[in-house]
């Protein structure tokens, strides 16, 4: 059984001789993942959910087994992952741990609603759109997904100071648009409330028209917030880019320390390029990307190894 856990543990994460059986693992729930979200979508025309009841059922039951199945073997066997080998906690803790981590609360999100479907009433449509959430699932698979979320984690703090921001000057324009305007469009600038809508379209340069101020001074007053909220719009944006090219560069630079690890006795043997192909895979770099680092270093080293004068070699 040990064995059996190890081994399963082993087959999701993909690595070393499970590498094949991990990846075809990962095309296959990816597939699977995908045909659910377009069933889904179909399944919400009408004429198309009652002929093809019966198949949509099936893909259904079908994925919520495949996707429960899933879960299961991945809190069982996550204490085997090789980042718990030489752990000293429990096998309870790091299963209690894994239960509400990120990936395994959308794993359950995945099947829940189906499975609560037969033991409550559930409005169709909310069970719907709450099933559409499975392509969260595509995370796990997604190195893009991943550093995007990295990113998020780490400007965390910028993120908040920036939206905090945006607040303050939502409530200012609202403030200032209703005493504007709240005598001219009672209907529309009535309330500070009815004037957040008309702020919020505009700090986000989307802009309706639904909702626009009339008065000259209310539309000197619309065009000032109008080139505000372009510069504030841009600041989450440039956060979240900068500190993306900033997680790829990680990467890269991870990658290169353990090429340069590797070759310190000038060639690569077969373990060290497993682990490297292990490494790169991980890192979500591509081939290409990989090979032309692992030559660098090599050609690096061996420039080193050689006097530039004469051409012979130095101890």
């Amino acid at each position: 059984m040990l064995k059996l856990r190890l081994y399963t543990a082993r087959l999701f994460e993909g690595n070393g001789k499970y590498r094949t059986l991990g990846r075809a693992l990962d095309v296959f729930l990816i597939s699977l993942i995908l045909i659910n979200v377009v069933a889904i979508v179909l399944e919400s025309e009408h004429n198309l959910a009652k002929q093809y009841h019966h198949e949509f059922l099936f893909i259904e039951l079908f994925s919520v087994a495949i996707f429960s199945i899933e879960y299961l073997l991945r809190l069982w066997s996550c204490v085997d992952k090789t980042t718990h080998q030489e752990s000293l906690v429990s096998n309870t803790k790091i299963r209690f741990k894994y239960f509400f981590s990120p990936l395994a609360l959308i794993d359950l999100i995945a099947i829940l609603p189906t499975i609560l479907m037969f033991f409550i009433n559930v409005d169709l449509r909310f069970l719907r759109v709450i099933r559409l959430f499975r392509i969260f699932k595509l995370t796990r698979y997604s190195r893009a997904m991943q550093l995007l979320l990295q990113s998020f984690r780490e400007e965390s703090s910028s993120l908040l100071a920036a939206f905090f921001i945006m607040f303050v000057v939502l409530i200012i324009a609202s403030c200032g648009i209703y005493l504007i305007e709240h005598d001219i469009q009672p209907e529309k600038f009535g309330s500070i409330p009815s004037a957040m809508w008309w702020a919020m379209v505009t700090l986000t340069t989307v802009g309706y028209g639904d909702v626009v101020p009339v008065t000259p001074l209310g539309r000197l007053f619309g065009g000032v917030i109008t080139l505000i909220s372009m510069g504030m719009v841009a600041i989450p944006t440039g956060l979240l880019a900068s500190s993306f090219s900033e997680q790829l560069r990680k990467r890269r630079l991870s990658f290169m320390d353990a090429v340069h690890e590797c070759i310190a006795d000038g060639h690569l043997t077969p373990q060290q390029q497993e682990h490297l192909e292990n490494l790169r895979y991980k890192l979500g770099l591509s081939k290409q990307e990989a090979n032309k680092v692992i030559h660098t270093e090599l050609n690096h080293r061996n420039r080193n190894l050689y006097c530039r004068h004469c051409g012979h070699r130095q101890d």
